[in-house]
């Protein structure tokens, strides 16, 4: 060996591998670790490119450790048990819930038809019906609201009635 190529090979061994020469040598060993551990190849991904990604953050300090590869493996199984434990503990979650939904019945024959028949009135009438029989505002709320005189209101009532009671076949309202 000459002179020159020991002085290189002496020089090399004093300086610390950049952060893409350690990624490139160590990411695939990370990566099978993790994946024996989390039986998920995307989990294993995971875990590791979260470990480099913190480690490339903190990187002029991590670099000066004696071994960050073993920073970078530490951390990276330290996501992983975390990980672990919020999906253990989001199935114990989903175990303690009901396996059924309660039976809910839909809406009766009877709300269907009058939904539809308020589906045909003139937008007037049917907020003023709506307005009065649902949510039981008095016909000078309603004419305030829709600035109109009271006389408007009790004529969109009106209308609205009627044609309720020919849409649902002369029920009365």
């Amino acid at each position: 060996m000459t002179a020159i190529a020991r002085e290189e090979t002496e020089t090399r061994t004093d300086v610390r591998p950049s952060f893409d020469e350690l990624y490139a040598a160590h990411y695939a060993d990370l990566t099978v670790q993790l994946y024996a551990y989390f039986g998920d190849r995307q989990e294993a991904h995971d875990v590791v490119q979260e470990a480099f990604y913190r480690a490339l953050v903190r990187w002029n300090r991590i670099a000066g450790y004696d071994d960050p590869v073993a920073w970078i493996r530490r951390v990276a199984w330290n996501l992983a048990v975390s990980r672990w434990r919020r999906a253990r503990l989001a199935l114990s979650f989903l175990n303690r819930q009901p396996r059924a939904e309660p039976h809910t019945e839909g809406p009766s024959p009877e709300r269907v038809a009058l939904v539809a028949a308020l589906g045909t009135l003139p937008d007037a009438h049917r907020r003023a019906v709506v307005l009065h029989y649902l949510a039981d505002m008095s016909i000078a709320e309603i004419a305030q609201r829709e600035a109109v005189a009271i006389g408007t209101v009790k004529s969109w009532l009106s209308r609205g009635r009627s044609a309720l009671a020919t849409a649902l076949d002369g029920g009365v309202l």
